[in-house]
Parts: C-alpha cells; sequence; structure tokens
C-alpha cells in the first residue's frame, strides 16, 4: 500500500482505463478530483497514434476532463521525437502508414512525409483508422528494400465499449511480418523509452511513479521493465483470468480506475 500512498505521478492509460471508445468508465472525475485535492500529479499517456495530442486533450474535453496539453504523451509524438534524435542531417523523408493526425505530427518535427516508395528514409506504422492496401503494398515494398521501419505501439486491438474492439497498430505490424518476415522497432509502451521521456520531461523520480492501465504486455510490462509501480484495471483488454498464465505481474489489480480513490485514503 506504501506503493501507492507514496506516488508523486500517476501515468494513466487512456483506451480502457479512462474511457472506453466515447464512453467515460465511472468514477475517473472523482478520482481526478481528489488527485487534484491532495496535490497528486498526473498525466495522460496513449499508445494509440491515431490521434495526436492536440486531438486527446479535445476528447478529454468532451468527455467532462479538462487536461493541459502538457500533461497529455503520445506514443505518435514520442516515436518522431525518436526518429529525430538518431537520424542524420540528410535523412528526413518518411512514409507514415497512419492517419493525417499522425502525418501532423512528423511534419510538425520538421519531417517530410511522403506518398511514394521512392527515396523514403524512414517508414513508420501507426494505428491506421484510414488504412488501404495501397499503404499496406507500400510498407511492404519498403520494408523489403531494407528502409528503417519503427511502430508506434505493439497493441493488437483497441477496446471499445461492450467489450468490443478494433484491430490496432500491432496487428497490422502482425500482416507485415508474416509478408516481409520482418519486425519493427517499437518506441510506444511497453519501451522503457516512454518512463525516461516522462521522468525526465517531468522531474520524476521513478521511485514515486505508477502506472495505472488495462494492458499486461504494454502498460504493465513497461512498468516491469522501468521499475516503477504498476496497477492493472480491468476495465479494458485484460480479465482476471489472464493474470493465471501471465509471467507480467502487476503490484495492484483493481476492477476499475474508480477503486483507485479509496486505495488513495490508505
Amino acid at each position: 500500500m506504501d506503493k501507492i500512498l507514496n506516488t508523486k505521478l500517476f501515468i494513466f492509460d487512456m483506451d480502457g482505463t479512462i474511457y472506453l471508445g466515447q464512453k467515460l468508465i465511472d468514477g475517473v472525475v472523482d478520482l481526478l478530483d481528489v488527485l487534484d485535492n491532495k496535490y497528486i500529479n498526473y498525466i495522460f499517456l496513449t499508445n494509440n497514434s491515431s490521434k495526436n495530442s492536440e486531438d486527446y486533450k479535445t476528447k478529454l474535453a468532451n468527455l467532462g476532463i479538462k487536461a493541459e496539453l502538457k500533461k497529455i504523451v503520445n506514443a505518435g509524438e514520442v516515436t518522431a521525437g525518436h526518429i529525430k534524435k538518431i537520424k542524420s542531417e540528410d535523412e528526413n523523408r518518411v512514409y507514415v502508414v497512419g492517419t493525417q493526425s499522425l502525418k501532423d505530427v512528423f511534419e510538425n518535427y520538421g519531417f517530410e512525409v511522403v506518398n511514394s516508395r521512392k527515396n523514403v528514409d524512414f517508414l513508420v506504422l501507426g494505428f491506421d483508422t484510414s488504412l488501404t492496401y495501397q499503404k499496406l503494398w507500400d510498407a511492404h515494398y519498403l520494408i523489403n528494400s531494407g528502409v528503417k521501419y519503427f511502430a508506434t505501439n505493439p497493441d493488437q486491438v483497441c477496446p471499445l465499449e461492450k467489450g468490443r474492439s478494433m484491430p490496432d497498430c500491432g496487428a497490422i505490424t502482425s500482416l507485415l511480418k508474416t509478408s516481409t518476415g520482418q519486425i519493427p522497432k517499437v518506441i510506444g509502451k511497453p519501451n522503457v523509452e516512454m518512463i525516461n521521456y516522462i521522468s525526465e520531461k517531468f522531474d520524476a523520480d521513478k521511485r514515486s511513479i505508477t502506472m495505472v492501465g488495462d494492458r499486461l504486455y504494454t502498460d504493465i510490462k513497461m512498468a516491469e521493465d522501468s521499475n516503477i509501480n504498476s496497477i492493472l484495471v480491468l476495465s479494458g483488454e485484460t480479465k482476471r483470468s489472464d493474470l493465471k498464465s501471465s509471467t507480467i505481474k502487476p503490484d495492484f489489480v483493481l476492477k476499475d480506475i474508480a477503486e483507485l480513490k479509496y486505495l488513495l485514503k490508505g
């Protein structure tokens, strides 16, 4: 329990943790009020690269949560920042298998986003709700041509209301792995670079950070690899029965995020 009470920064996953599709999970607003009243910092983190942080700020506002832009961390933006750090001066052309929002992110980071197979420096695969066969074919060609290949996240599905889901970036990656035999470098959760980025940006000691999410293989795996605290919520993808066969073990398991406010009372 001390791990929860000593937390200075909570990281909240969004899809499956804060909301499902267009429905806010019950108790979220009350929990955030408790954190605000206790002056405990929190941020929102998502692997969903189909939208950028501005989009998420608007979505949260529409759901009744007023979040500052600086408190929203998106895997697409971290991916763009990572590639910008490692690229050479003459590498600037990116083919993005993703939505316009993800393309906008790369353009904002100074990249030239291209729609052809010629002279491509980087291929980036995201959660593409505008996916076409042409994009898959182009990606297949570029991977087989040896272009540097990145993915924003490994999530197989994006959870929705009433137990439904839709294919996410990991499912698209699996298709291309089948056709090319190649896998990308994944920047989003569970990559520890996400926690390193957050720890530095928010000046937070890792020992005082707690990750709250609904996926074992991204949210909880990242927490485990980064040596931070973890809370698994059962409101999204993971079911309690999944814990029996998993080697990834959260510090706490809650029905949903609303239960966290009771733990904070000690």
